[in-house]
């Protein structure tokens, strides 16, 4: 009977040896940390970590088992988290060289809560810069590579998250979605993730993308790892005024119970937004998907959308005008940058030359989108059309929800392609 290496166990299985006294979290890290020196050349996950501060974590952890005063199941677990997730004394980078030496003052909310349940915070994660991108080829700092296949790319912007966790180098990680950024990079490095219900979950220490569209959710090897996560980060934020003030109702109860039968299940179908563009390999196995959903008791229905393309136009001209509004705050001076660059010179060529050299590409080509569609030539048919559109599309899906509890597409048209394919594209 062969016996899963520690860096490859669930959070559940890991958090029962710790309660169980077989296991000590300095064990458990110095697995995840040994693990990631052993691969980290290839995958390229990481834009930093410390490796004493994760262990002072960890025998602070195993002091307070022993004491019998763990703050809860978590307690003494890894985590990673994406380099846009507020960690104080901890670089927070967005991979980006106009942040590349900023080091945050502060916690975000979500990192609060994981620091108050004990969990251990190893590694910076690599991202697209400020999580413009679906590759993680468009980071400052390094090329993240798919583990299942290093000539492939991980999906993004989260995708040092999905390939940390999908590499064994972390039992679970935090990332960021504001158009499939934690989703599509889960599925292309085959682990799970939770993009959490808009306002669930604080932004509060979040760098900011698209302030109406960013969520901050959790990726794990198990749905419910996914889960136990979520109800750990959600709730409400005094820091965060987005945030929903009902309380919320905990989803880890409710998808262990659900077990292996799904009787009584609606699953929503839109076949018709499936007709063109899927990859065959992808077609072949959402089809095996839908059906053991029907083997365990699912029933199917098919469902349409009015105008499916409609949500896509409006999030090309919401996400670059808010990322626009966002990202004018880095001048290249502050965060870390260079205030002499100024010195007896114009502030505002000082500003120019230093984001210049400090944003990337993909960054500048938003940024100049969002400017435009914010301007006032622009606005009516722009921004305030995309609003007015995105209103309509909420109405949609409302619409089918009524008709079925959970909608079922593939996360992504295609596997992960290889990297560099589609720089140009």
């Amino acid at each position: 009977m062969s016996v899963i290496p520690l860096h490859f166990q669930t959070v559940a299985e890991l958090s029962a040896a710790l309660a169980a006294g077989s296991l000590t979290s300095v064990a458990l890290t110095e697995a995840v940390i040994a693990r990631t020196l052993a691969v980290e050349d290839r995958v390229q996950a990481f834009n930093s970590h410390d490796r004493e501060s994760a262990l002072a974590q960890a025998r602070a952890s195993d002091a307070r088992r022993a004491a019998g005063r763990p703050l809860g199941p978590l307690d003494g677990i890894p985590i990673g988290l994406k380099d846009l997730i507020a960690v104080k004394n901890q670089p927070l980078t967005a991979s980006s060289k106009i942040l590349a030496n900023f080091v945050s003052p502060y916690d975000a909310t979500v990192t609060t809560r994981l620091r108050d349940a004990g969990m251990v915070f190893w590694g910076r994660l690599n991202m697209d810069e400020f999580a413009m991108g679906s590759s993680t080829e468009n980071s400052a700092t390094r090329i993240t590579a798919n583990p299942h296949d290093l000539t492939r790319i991980p999906g993004g912007s989260s995708g040092g998250s999905a390939a940390a966790l999908a590499a064994g180098q972390l039992p679970a990680t935090l990332g960021s979605d504001t158009g499939g950024s934690i989703r599509q990079p889960a599925a292309l490095c085959g682990v799970y993730g939770l993009k959490p219900t808009y306002g669930r979950v604080s932004r509060h220490g979040l760098v900011a993308y698209a302030s109406s569209l960013d969520t901050v959710g959790p990726l794990a090897r198990s749905p419910e790892d996914c889960a136990r996560l979520h109800d750990l980060l959600a709730g409400p934020d005094p820091d965060d005024a987005t945030t929903l003030d009902a309380p919320h109702a905990p989803i880890a109860a409710a998808v262990a119970a659900a077990g292996a039968a799904l009787d009584g299940l609606t699953v929503g179908v839109p076949r018709a937004l499936l007709e063109q563009g899927l990859d065959d390999d992808v077609r072949a196995r959402f089809d095996a998907t839908l059906d053991a959903l029907v083997a365990r008791g699912a029933r199917l229905v098919d469902v349409t959308l009015a105008r499916p393309e409609a949500a896509l136009t409006a999030y090309y001209v919401i996400a670059p005008a808010e990322a626009a509004s966002n990202l004018a705050r880095y001048d290249g001076l502050r965060y870390g940058g260079d205030a002499d660059a100024a010195e007896g010179r114009a502030l505002a060529q000082a500003i120019a030359e230093q984001r210049h050299r400090g944003l990337g590409a993909e960054v500048k080509r938003r940024i100049l989108i969002g400017t435009y569609v914010l301007s006032a030539a622009a606005f009516a048919e722009t921004y305030a059309r995309a609003e007015h559109v995105r209103r309509h599309v909420r109405a949609d899906w409302a619409r089918v929800f009524a008709q079925v509890d959970l909608v079922a597409t593939p996360t992504s048209p295609v596997p992960a392609f290889p990297l560099g394919a589609r720089l140009d594209d």
